[in-house]
């Protein structure tokens, strides 16, 4: 169930490609690494609850924002709730 989920988002990165905007390619190659990180982390520890992951993601991201300028994580943040709705 994770791992379908997983897909579902990388899928549908993939296939706004042809359509997005700097700014969404840029978002949507940050994410994709965070979202592969929280779905081993799930399988890993037996966990089959898309919410469960959906929030591995979200910490991900927020462990992660020094990463980030403050306008590139807003971005990242942003693409993240519209995949994830």
């Amino acid at each position: 169930m994770i791992h379908d989920y997983e897909q579902k988002l990388l899928q549908l990165i993939d296939d706004n490609i042809d359509s997005a905007t700097d700014d969404e390619l840029f978002a949507g190659g940050y994410l994709r690494g965070h979202i592969s990180l929280a779905a081993a982390d799930c399988e890993q520890q037996g966990i089959d609850d898309i919410i469960v992951m959906q929030q591995k993601v979200k910490q991900s991201l927020w462990d992660a924002r020094s990463e980030l300028s403050p306008s590139d994580w807003l971005l990242v943040q942003q693409y993240s709730d519209k995949l994830m709705i």
